[in-house]
């Protein structure tokens, strides 16, 4: 699904050039939930925005589906973004003036879903996230973890090949990160959604299907949890072959 070769993100500060990736290769699979993790400024975030399309690489290559992302024209990664990749931010990113249901809106409207249909997928997908009763309410009237939860039904309304998630429970406590999580390992095995969150909390682990360890611009180490919860680990590049 992803496939990455010899990613390298070199950013120019004065006469400072900070690498923020070194040279990353990784695979992906179609329906696998992976935890991108690491301290901070080894690089998981800047990975991150790579798979989303939010920056572009110095070099090295992105496949997504069979698509060379790297070829695209801004307008053709633009459409490929909504029509193909859901986000999920840390800070909710809602507009605070919408209910519920018009944060959710507003990608199918950008993808010129009809108003009727809009309404009717939209009701569906914060139904699936357990706010069917909080659809009216603006994020004001919401907890964090129910605006979150509207964040992940926006990510969701057009059926994304690729679930992104950066630090999705940073500004939430233990018990509002845990209704999260079980409604990200929800999505990925009910409906086999691929999701790819970066995450610094170790009690996140248990989530993951697979565990993407980064340091200094570079996969350190790639470990695999197996049905019993062992993680087992794996040379780095070397889930997919």
């Amino acid at each position: 699904m992803i496939i990455c070769q010899d990613l390298t993100k070199v950013y120019g500060m004065g006469a400072v050039q900070v690498k923020a990736l070194a040279g990353v290769s990784v695979k992906i699979r179609k329906g696998e939930f992976v935890g991108i993790m690491g301290p901070s400024g080894s690089g998981k975030s800047t990975l991150l925005h790579m798979f989303g399309l939010l920056d572009r690489p110095t070099s090295g290559s992105i496949l997504i589906d069979g698509v060379d992302v790297g070829a695209l024209d801004e307008g053709a990664r633009t459409q490929f973004r909504l029509r193909r990749l859901g986000y999920v931010f840390q800070d909710y990113a809602l507009v605070p003036e919408l209910t519920a249901k018009e944060n959710v809106y507003l990608p199918s409207m950008a993808r010129g879903m009809a108003a009727q249909e809009c309404t009717l997928v939209c009701s569906e997908i914060l139904t699936l996230v357990g706010l069917g009763d909080r659809i009216h309410h603006l994020p004001g009237e919401m907890s964090g973890g129910e605006q979150q939860r509207v964040a992940i039904a926006r990510a969701l309304v057009n059926r994304p090949t690729l679930l992104l998630a950066d630090e999705p429970c940073a500004n939430l406590d233990s018990r509002n990160s845990r209704i999260i999580l079980d409604l990200f390992q929800k999505l990925n095995r009910d409906l086999h959604q691929t999701i790819v969150m970066v995450s610094h909390e170790e009690w996140h682990m248990q989530y993951f299907d697979r565990i993407i360890s980064m340091k200094d611009g570079l996969i350190e180490k790639e470990e695999r949890r197996s049905e019993d919860g062992e993680r087992h680990g794996t040379p780095p590049g070397a889930e997919g072959e």
